[in-house]
């Protein structure tokens, strides 16, 4: 029996995710419009040159930079339904259920071609064979018989995202597998204000907060795209504690909720980044060590 996770995930639907919202990227963004976006747009012209480049990108890089984001940004950006898989839901210790279920997450891809296949926490799935036993190696090997069929997912564009790059089994990185490997990094400097002008439109920020110079600023130093969300909502808290005890002491006047520079130098108390400067060494040797392989 296929688990009830994978019902609901089986509904696809074109992402209203924007790059806008990522704040940044744009290497990965032209990386993925050569490889997929075009590719589903203009499908004649690599036809007509008999390129065949459905391939499968693995995301990479510290946690919270935006992995999601951008699987559905291109989904948004090739107009293609996305579906977006956890990879722990298709663990099942019973026999053959969890090779069925990745069977079924890929036709289910098939009938909604084109499809963004997303498999988040993909290094659950594809851990190097021996460390978990035949359970693991099974899966594995269902995991990489559809990867191969490449003709047989013809529209259907293969992403996964981990935070885990070390381990994972060598044979999944293979070119036609998920053998374009991104690294996506903590935000710069520009673009932490990218993201934070993002994060401001469904926000009531004031005009005079400078986000580009608040993004700047050295306590926002290795704050991922996650660490940047997290600030904007305690500046957020801030201004409603704010306006509450207003209210309190005068109910008879009522201040329009608005986020200052004062209630983001209150959230810089309270929020620090989430990876630290080893961790960010880390992930960037990691990078490294695979575009030199």
């Amino acid at each position: 029996m296929v688990q009830p996770s994978l019902r609901r995930e089986g509904f696809s639907s074109i992402p209203n995710t924007k790059w806008e919202d990522v704040g940044g990227l744009n290497s990965l963004r032209k990386e993925f419009d050569r490889h997929i976006v075009q590719r589903i747009k203009n499908p004649e012209d690599y036809e007509e040159l008999g390129l065949n480049l459905e391939v499968g990108f693995l995301l990479h890089g510290p946690p919270g930079c935006g992995k999601t984001l951008i699987a559905k940004a291109v989904a948004n950006e090739a107009g293609a339904n996305f579906i977006h898989i956890k990879g722990p839901e298709l663990l099942n210790k019973y026999v053959g259920e969890s090779e069925l279920a990745v069977r079924t997450v890929f036709s289910r891809a098939r009938t909604c071609s084109p499809c963004i296949l997303f498999f988040d926490e993909v290094d659950a799935l594809t851990t190097m064979r021996g460390k978990d036993g035949n359970f693991g190696d099974r899966l594995l090997n269902q995991l990489l018989i559809e990867l191969d069929g490449a003709d047989q997912r013809k529209g259907v564009y293969v992403i996964g995202a981990t935070n885990r790059l070390e381990v994972m089994d060598p044979a999944v990185l293979r070119p036609g597998r998920f053998g374009t490997i991104l690294y996506v990094p903590l935000p710069t400097i520009e673009e932490r204000g990218l993201i934070l002008k993002a994060l401001a439109r469904k926000k009531p920020v004031a005009i005079d907060v400078d986000l580009d110079a608040l993004g700047r600023c050295e306590a926002c130093h290795n704050f991922s795209g996650a660490d940047l969300s997290a600030l904007m909502n305690e500046a957020a808290m801030a201004a409603l504690e704010e306006k509450q005890m207003t209210s309190e002491d005068n109910s008879s006047f009522t201040r329009p909720l608005v986020i200052e520079t004062s209630h983001f130098e209150k959230a810089l108390v309270k929020v620090g980044p989430s990876v630290s400067e080893k961790q960010r060494i880390y992930y960037e040797a990691l990078s490294r060590s695979h575009r030199s392989a």
